[in-house]
């Protein structure tokens, strides 16, 4: 499983003209599921984006570093299923998408991501899988983190 993730001031996703998630203080986890991905690896992958500590310390006299993870500081997550992180692009210039699990198995990895998320108290936003969506967020910093479960070997 592979995950982009940006530290945002605010984000939102939308479909058919419909805003389907919105968050301000948080992360954009952009989230694709590659083939022979398992539950080891969701859970690996979002106790990495739910850990990160890419979030300053808000207290006065704080020291500036990055020591905060998104659940110390009450933030959010807008997850935005993503299966395009599993393009490759070795031959030729259009991209194969060989390795993305197939959209059924996929959606059911997506959900059970968001479900997982929410059932440990983080506030969670989603776009509508297999939708064509427009995201904007501002992102803060910037930071810009990429996870992938296949290299937490």
């Amino acid at each position: 499983m592979r995950a982009v993730v940006q530290r945002v001031a605010w984000a939102k996703v939308e479909a058919l003209g419909e805003i389907t998630g919105a968050i301000d203080h948080g992360l954009l986890v952009y989230l694709g599921a590659g083939k022979g991905d398992t539950d080891a690896d969701r859970a690996w992958v979002l106790s990495k984006v739910l850990g990160l500590r890419i979030f300053e310390s808000a207290e006065p006299g704080g020291t500036g570093k990055m020591d905060k993870s998104v659940v110390d500081v009450g933030g959010s997550l807008l997850v935005v299923s993503q299966f395009t992180l599993y393009g490759d692009v070795k031959k030729g210039r259009r991209p194969s998408f060989d390795s993305a699990m197939p959209p059924e198995e996929a959606q059911r990895a997506y959900d059970a991501f968001v479900a997982e998320a929410r059932a440990q108290g983080i506030r969670v936003e989603t776009g509508r899988f297999r939708a064509e969506m427009k995201v904007s967020s501002l992102n803060d910093g910037p930071v810009t983190i990429w996870i992938d479960s296949a290299k937490s070997a």
